[in-house]
């Protein structure tokens, strides 16, 4: 009996341990998608204003995404989704802010 408790005590130091180094690396991709986000909207202030058709195409593109994303989960399919809806979006997204990009060309 007291050498199965020994081997009882090093499984669950082990466990511990495996769940240590789980968390540890939950935590890391966690900072890092964190760090891609910040960076990310960093970057997006850089620079000079977006157009009408720049931001046409991204408003377009991320309703998309959110809309193929809740639409691809009631199928199983939430990142396949999105990705089809982010696609559709900012493609009608260019279209529309295209066009009255032109209007607004044509205006001035």
């Amino acid at each position: 009996m007291v050498e199965n408790e020994g081997y009882l005590r090093a499984w669950s130091r082990l466990a511990l341990m495996m769940h240590s180094f789980k968390a540890m690396r939950v935590n890391k991709t966690l900072i890092t998608i964190t760090g891609a986000i910040a960076l990310t909207a960093l970057a997006g202030c850089y620079g000079e204003p977006l157009t009408t058709r720049e931001q046409g195409t991204a408003i377009g593109a991320g309703t998309g995404a959110v809309a193929g994303a809740v639409v691809g989960s009631t199928v199983g399919e939430p990142l396949a989704g999105a990705a089809v809806g982010g696609v559709a979006g900012g493609a009608t997204g260019f279209a529309v802010g295209n066009h009255i990009q032109n209007e607004q060309d044509r205006g001035e």
